[in-house]
Protein backbone atom coordinates (compact mmCIF):
# COMPACT_ATOMS: atom_id res chain seq x y z
CA UNK A 1 0.00 0.00 0.00
CA UNK A 2 0.82 3.51 -0.48
CA UNK A 3 2.06 4.70 3.46
CA UNK A 4 1.53 8.10 2.57
CA UNK A 5 -1.81 7.50 1.13
CA UNK A 6 -4.23 9.15 3.82
CA UNK A 7 -1.84 12.40 4.10
CA UNK A 8 -1.31 15.32 1.85
CA UNK A 9 1.92 15.27 0.10
CA UNK A 10 4.46 17.88 0.82
CA UNK A 11 5.43 20.59 -1.92
CA UNK A 12 8.96 18.97 -1.46
CA UNK A 13 8.37 15.30 -1.30
CA UNK A 14 12.50 14.45 -1.62
CA UNK A 15 12.38 12.34 2.10
CA UNK A 16 9.18 10.23 1.19
CA UNK A 17 10.17 9.38 -2.42
CA UNK A 18 13.50 8.37 -1.16
CA UNK A 19 12.29 5.66 1.69
CA UNK A 20 10.24 4.26 -1.27
CA UNK A 21 13.56 3.76 -2.46
CA UNK A 22 12.81 5.51 -6.35
CA UNK A 23 15.02 7.34 -8.44
CA UNK A 24 16.76 10.84 -7.29
CA UNK A 25 19.26 12.86 -8.51
CA UNK A 26 19.89 14.31 -5.17
CA UNK A 27 19.77 12.85 -1.35
CA UNK A 28 17.21 14.38 0.73
CA UNK A 29 18.98 15.98 3.25
CA UNK A 30 17.98 16.78 7.48
CA UNK A 31 20.06 16.77 10.67
CA UNK A 32 19.66 14.77 13.89
CA UNK A 33 19.12 17.35 16.81
CA UNK A 34 18.72 19.90 14.07
CA UNK A 35 16.14 21.81 16.04
CA UNK A 36 18.26 22.27 19.24
CA UNK A 37 21.09 23.93 20.78
CA UNK A 38 23.67 24.90 17.80
CA UNK A 39 20.59 27.74 16.82
CA UNK A 40 21.05 30.79 18.35
CA UNK A 41 17.33 31.54 18.21
CA UNK A 42 17.20 28.23 19.72
CA UNK A 43 19.25 28.90 22.52
CA UNK A 44 17.00 32.51 23.47
CA UNK A 45 14.44 29.85 23.99
CA UNK A 46 16.11 27.92 26.50
CA UNK A 47 17.06 30.90 28.45
CA UNK A 48 13.46 31.62 29.16
CA UNK A 49 11.90 28.10 29.34
CA UNK A 50 13.34 24.98 31.21
CA UNK A 51 13.28 21.40 28.91
CA UNK A 52 10.49 19.74 29.18
CA UNK A 53 8.67 23.08 29.54
CA UNK A 54 9.82 23.70 26.04
CA UNK A 55 8.51 19.98 24.92
CA UNK A 56 5.60 20.31 26.83
CA UNK A 57 4.65 23.42 25.66
CA UNK A 58 3.02 23.10 22.31
CA UNK A 59 3.62 26.57 20.73
CA UNK A 60 7.26 26.30 22.09
CA UNK A 61 8.06 22.81 20.64
CA UNK A 62 6.83 24.00 17.34
CA UNK A 63 8.70 26.89 16.98
CA UNK A 64 11.84 25.15 17.63
CA UNK A 65 11.13 22.70 14.98
CA UNK A 66 10.65 25.12 12.28
CA UNK A 67 13.92 27.29 13.44
CA UNK A 68 16.45 25.19 11.15
CA UNK A 69 14.29 24.94 8.51
CA UNK A 70 13.79 28.72 8.44
CA UNK A 71 17.42 29.23 8.34
CA UNK A 72 18.78 26.17 6.39
CA UNK A 73 15.70 24.95 4.30
CA UNK A 74 15.93 20.99 5.07
CA UNK A 75 14.15 18.56 3.10
CA UNK A 76 12.22 17.63 6.13
CA UNK A 77 11.56 18.97 9.88
CA UNK A 78 12.02 16.16 12.65
CA UNK A 79 9.61 17.25 15.79
CA UNK A 80 10.99 18.40 18.48
CA UNK A 81 10.73 16.46 21.40
CA UNK A 82 12.70 14.12 23.68
CA UNK A 83 12.91 9.93 24.20
CA UNK A 84 12.34 10.36 27.92
CA UNK A 85 9.03 11.51 27.51
CA UNK A 86 7.77 7.88 27.28
CA UNK A 87 8.74 6.53 30.64
CA UNK A 88 7.14 10.07 31.98
CA UNK A 89 4.19 8.86 30.73
CA UNK A 90 4.41 5.42 32.31
CA UNK A 91 4.77 7.18 36.00
CA UNK A 92 8.59 7.21 35.89
CA UNK A 93 9.79 10.18 37.16
CA UNK A 94 12.47 11.89 35.01
CA UNK A 95 14.43 15.04 35.43
CA UNK A 96 16.79 17.03 33.00
CA UNK A 97 19.69 18.48 35.40
CA UNK A 98 21.55 21.38 33.91
CA UNK A 99 24.76 20.65 33.37
CA UNK A 100 24.22 16.28 34.34
CA UNK A 101 21.57 15.44 31.83
CA UNK A 102 19.09 13.09 32.18
CA UNK A 103 18.41 12.03 35.82
CA UNK A 104 15.91 8.85 37.22
CA UNK A 105 15.48 9.64 40.72
CA UNK A 106 13.70 5.93 41.88
CA UNK A 107 14.94 3.96 38.69
CA UNK A 108 13.38 0.64 38.18
CA UNK A 109 15.49 -2.62 39.55
CA UNK A 110 13.10 -4.52 41.40
CA UNK A 111 9.89 -5.93 40.80
CA UNK A 112 8.00 -3.43 43.55
CA UNK A 113 9.68 -0.71 41.26
CA UNK A 114 8.25 -2.61 37.94
CA UNK A 115 5.11 -2.80 39.54
CA UNK A 116 4.43 0.55 39.57
CA UNK A 117 5.29 1.43 35.76
CA UNK A 118 1.91 1.53 33.97
CA UNK A 119 1.09 1.71 30.16
CA UNK A 120 -0.74 4.67 29.90
CA UNK A 121 -3.36 6.45 27.76
CA UNK A 122 -1.23 8.02 25.05
CA UNK A 123 -3.61 10.27 23.94
CA UNK A 124 -3.95 12.05 27.72
CA UNK A 125 -0.50 11.75 29.18
CA UNK A 126 1.19 12.91 25.78
CA UNK A 127 -1.32 15.39 24.48
CA UNK A 128 0.78 17.82 24.17
CA UNK A 129 3.14 15.84 21.79
CA UNK A 130 -0.01 15.62 19.26
CA UNK A 131 -0.70 19.44 19.75
CA UNK A 132 2.88 20.30 18.95
CA UNK A 133 2.32 18.27 15.59
CA UNK A 134 -1.00 19.98 14.81
CA UNK A 135 0.78 23.96 15.30
CA UNK A 136 4.18 22.15 13.80
CA UNK A 137 2.17 21.35 10.45
CA UNK A 138 0.23 24.74 10.13
CA UNK A 139 3.60 26.34 10.34
CA UNK A 140 5.45 24.41 7.83
CA UNK A 141 2.65 25.01 5.77
CA UNK A 142 2.58 21.33 3.30
CA UNK A 143 6.14 22.73 2.30
CA UNK A 144 7.88 19.49 3.31
CA UNK A 145 7.33 16.31 5.69
CA UNK A 146 7.41 16.23 8.97
CA UNK A 147 9.18 13.12 11.07
CA UNK A 148 8.62 11.80 14.35
CA UNK A 149 10.22 9.74 17.21
CA UNK A 150 11.00 7.52 19.81
CA UNK A 151 13.56 5.66 21.39
CA UNK A 152 13.77 2.21 21.37
CA UNK A 153 12.71 0.26 23.92
CA UNK A 154 16.30 -1.08 24.75
CA UNK A 155 17.60 2.96 25.14
CA UNK A 156 14.87 3.25 27.18
CA UNK A 157 15.45 0.81 29.33
CA UNK A 158 18.74 1.79 29.59
CA UNK A 159 17.45 5.17 30.92
CA UNK A 160 14.88 3.71 33.66
CA UNK A 161 17.34 1.07 35.01
CA UNK A 162 21.02 3.30 35.04
CA UNK A 163 19.05 6.47 36.45
CA UNK A 164 20.80 8.67 34.11
CA UNK A 165 23.15 9.01 31.34
CA UNK A 166 26.14 6.52 31.16
CA UNK A 167 28.74 5.48 28.83
CA UNK A 168 28.52 1.57 29.25
CA UNK A 169 24.92 1.98 30.74
CA UNK A 170 26.47 -1.35 33.05
CA UNK A 171 23.35 -1.50 35.52
CA UNK A 172 20.97 -1.31 33.15
CA UNK A 173 22.96 -4.92 31.23
CA UNK A 174 23.16 -5.85 35.13
CA UNK A 175 19.15 -6.04 35.10
CA UNK A 176 19.13 -7.63 31.47
CA UNK A 177 21.34 -10.41 32.35
CA UNK A 178 20.60 -10.99 36.56
CA UNK A 179 16.80 -10.87 36.31
CA UNK A 180 16.34 -11.23 32.27
CA UNK A 181 12.35 -11.93 32.86
CA UNK A 182 11.79 -8.38 34.43
CA UNK A 183 13.86 -6.58 31.91
CA UNK A 184 11.73 -8.80 29.35
CA UNK A 185 8.52 -7.53 31.30
CA UNK A 186 9.95 -4.12 31.36
CA UNK A 187 10.72 -3.93 27.19
CA UNK A 188 7.19 -5.15 26.31
CA UNK A 189 5.96 -2.51 28.41
CA UNK A 190 7.96 0.40 26.89
CA UNK A 191 7.06 -0.93 23.34
CA UNK A 192 3.12 -1.05 24.17
CA UNK A 193 3.41 2.37 25.27
CA UNK A 194 5.67 3.28 22.19
CA UNK A 195 3.44 1.55 19.51
CA UNK A 196 0.37 3.71 20.90
CA UNK A 197 2.72 6.64 21.13
CA UNK A 198 4.01 6.50 17.38
CA UNK A 199 0.20 5.67 16.01
CA UNK A 200 -0.89 8.80 18.02
CA UNK A 201 1.59 10.19 15.55
CA UNK A 202 0.80 8.80 12.58
CA UNK A 203 -2.80 9.84 13.23
CA UNK A 204 -2.23 13.57 14.38
CA UNK A 205 -0.04 14.19 10.90
CA UNK A 206 3.44 12.87 10.74
CA UNK A 207 4.62 11.48 7.61
CA UNK A 208 7.50 8.78 9.10
CA UNK A 209 8.75 8.09 12.03
CA UNK A 210 12.05 7.24 13.24
CA UNK A 211 13.36 5.11 15.93
CA UNK A 212 16.56 5.81 18.08
CA UNK A 213 18.44 3.00 19.31
CA UNK A 214 20.89 4.91 20.87
CA UNK A 215 22.73 2.80 22.91
CA UNK A 216 21.79 -0.68 21.00
CA UNK A 217 25.94 -0.80 20.18
CA UNK A 218 26.43 -1.45 23.80
CA UNK A 219 25.10 -5.45 23.40
CA UNK A 220 27.12 -8.22 22.00
CA UNK A 221 25.22 -9.39 18.87
CA UNK A 222 23.27 -12.38 20.50
CA UNK A 223 22.04 -9.51 22.98
CA UNK A 224 20.87 -7.28 20.49
CA UNK A 225 18.74 -10.42 19.21
CA UNK A 226 17.04 -10.44 22.53
CA UNK A 227 16.83 -7.11 24.04
CA UNK A 228 16.47 -4.92 21.07
CA UNK A 229 15.62 -6.40 18.05
CA UNK A 230 12.51 -7.90 18.91
CA UNK A 231 10.93 -5.03 20.24
CA UNK A 232 12.34 -2.66 17.93
CA UNK A 233 10.59 -5.13 15.17
CA UNK A 234 7.28 -5.26 17.06
CA UNK A 235 7.43 -1.50 16.70
CA UNK A 236 8.12 -1.68 12.55
CA UNK A 237 5.37 -4.38 12.75
CA UNK A 238 2.71 -2.24 13.95
CA UNK A 239 3.83 0.83 11.80
CA UNK A 240 4.93 0.38 8.56
CA UNK A 241 1.40 0.03 7.15
CA UNK A 242 0.62 3.45 8.33
CA UNK A 243 3.94 5.35 7.47
CA UNK A 244 7.89 4.56 6.44
CA UNK A 245 10.22 3.68 9.92
CA UNK A 246 13.41 4.74 9.92
CA UNK A 247 15.36 2.45 12.55
CA UNK A 248 18.40 3.81 13.70
CA UNK A 249 21.08 1.75 16.04
CA UNK A 250 24.15 3.90 17.13
CA UNK A 251 27.00 1.43 16.72
CA UNK A 252 25.48 -1.97 15.92
CA UNK A 253 26.47 -1.72 12.67
CA UNK A 254 27.06 -5.66 13.09
CA UNK A 255 22.93 -5.73 12.41
CA UNK A 256 22.45 -3.92 9.69
CA UNK A 257 21.38 -7.54 8.07
CA UNK A 258 18.67 -8.67 10.52
CA UNK A 259 17.40 -5.06 10.74
CA UNK A 260 16.98 -4.87 6.34
CA UNK A 261 14.83 -7.52 7.09
CA UNK A 262 12.45 -6.50 9.42
CA UNK A 263 9.92 -4.16 7.65
CA UNK A 264 11.32 -1.21 8.15
CA UNK A 265 11.75 1.68 5.12
CA UNK A 266 15.38 2.65 5.92
CA UNK A 267 18.18 2.01 8.61
CA UNK A 268 20.65 4.62 10.00
CA UNK A 269 24.21 4.47 9.88
CA UNK A 270 26.91 5.67 11.78
CA UNK A 271 30.22 7.32 10.99
CA UNK A 272 32.18 4.17 12.04
CA UNK A 273 30.77 2.46 9.49
CA UNK A 274 31.83 2.61 5.78
CA UNK A 275 28.51 3.52 2.69
CA UNK A 276 30.04 0.37 0.81
CA UNK A 277 30.18 -1.90 4.17
CA UNK A 278 26.73 -0.75 5.35
CA UNK A 279 25.30 -1.46 1.51
CA UNK A 280 26.76 -4.87 1.70
CA UNK A 281 25.78 -5.80 5.26
CA UNK A 282 22.08 -4.30 4.52
CA UNK A 283 21.79 -6.30 1.18
CA UNK A 284 22.13 -3.67 -0.76
CA UNK A 285 18.12 -2.57 -1.64
CA UNK A 286 17.12 -0.75 1.51
CA UNK A 287 17.46 2.90 2.15
CA UNK A 288 21.02 4.03 4.12
CA UNK A 289 21.16 7.27 6.02
CA UNK A 290 23.42 8.93 6.96
CA UNK A 291 26.40 9.04 8.04
CA UNK A 292 29.01 12.05 8.31
CA UNK A 293 30.82 12.70 11.39
CA UNK A 294 29.13 15.45 13.56
CA UNK A 295 32.54 16.22 14.85
CA UNK A 296 33.36 17.49 11.05
CA UNK A 297 30.99 19.52 11.06
CA UNK A 298 34.45 21.33 12.82
CA UNK A 299 36.34 21.56 9.58
CA UNK A 300 36.69 24.42 7.23
CA UNK A 301 32.94 24.80 5.26
CA UNK A 302 35.43 23.95 2.00
CA UNK A 303 36.44 20.44 3.58
CA UNK A 304 33.20 20.10 4.56
CA UNK A 305 31.62 20.62 1.22
CA UNK A 306 34.52 17.99 -0.35
CA UNK A 307 33.47 15.60 1.99
CA UNK A 308 29.40 15.92 1.64
CA UNK A 309 30.23 15.23 -1.90
CA UNK A 310 32.67 12.31 -1.21
CA UNK A 311 29.29 10.49 0.86
CA UNK A 312 26.76 11.06 -1.60
CA UNK A 313 29.26 9.74 -4.75
CA UNK A 314 29.79 6.65 -2.01
CA UNK A 315 26.19 6.29 -0.84
CA UNK A 316 24.42 7.17 -4.66
CA UNK A 317 21.85 9.36 -4.72
CA UNK A 318 18.69 6.55 -4.53
CA UNK A 319 17.84 4.53 -1.86
CA UNK A 320 19.78 7.44 0.56
CA UNK A 321 19.05 10.21 2.81
CA UNK A 322 22.21 12.76 3.64
CA UNK A 323 21.97 12.98 7.25
CA UNK A 324 24.67 12.79 9.96
CA UNK A 325 25.80 10.03 11.68
CA UNK A 326 24.76 10.96 14.96
CA UNK A 327 22.74 14.33 16.19
CA UNK A 328 24.39 17.61 15.35
CA UNK A 329 26.97 19.25 18.60
CA UNK A 330 26.00 22.31 20.18
CA UNK A 331 29.13 24.32 19.53
CA UNK A 332 29.28 23.65 15.52
CA UNK A 333 29.15 26.95 13.92
CA UNK A 334 26.20 28.39 11.91
CA UNK A 335 28.11 28.66 8.53
CA UNK A 336 29.22 25.18 8.68
CA UNK A 337 25.89 23.61 9.37
CA UNK A 338 24.91 25.54 6.20
CA UNK A 339 27.61 24.30 4.46
CA UNK A 340 26.56 20.58 5.17
CA UNK A 341 22.88 20.93 3.92
CA UNK A 342 24.00 23.26 1.00
CA UNK A 343 26.88 20.49 -0.40
CA UNK A 344 23.83 18.12 -0.39
CA UNK A 345 20.99 20.88 -2.06
CA UNK A 346 23.78 21.41 -5.07
CA UNK A 347 24.90 18.28 -5.30
CA UNK A 348 25.33 16.92 -8.82
CA UNK A 349 27.25 13.53 -9.68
Amino acid sequence: MDVNSTKTTPKNDLLLRALRGEKLDRPPVWMMRQAGRYLPEFRAIRDQYDFFTRCQTPELASEITVQPIRRYGMDAAILFSDILVIPQAMNIDVELRPNFGPYLPEPIRTRKDLDRVIVPDVHTSLDYVYKAIEQTLEKLDGEIPLIGFAGSPWTILCYCVQGQGSKTFDLAKEFCFSQPALAEELLQKITNTTIAYLKAKVAAGVHAVQVFDSWGGLLSPADFDRFSLPYMQQIVDELKDLCPVILYSKGAWYALNKMSKTGASALGVDWTCTPETARALSGGNITLQGNFDPARLLSPPETISAMVKEMIDSFGTTNYIANLGHGILPHIPLENAKAFIDAVKNYSA
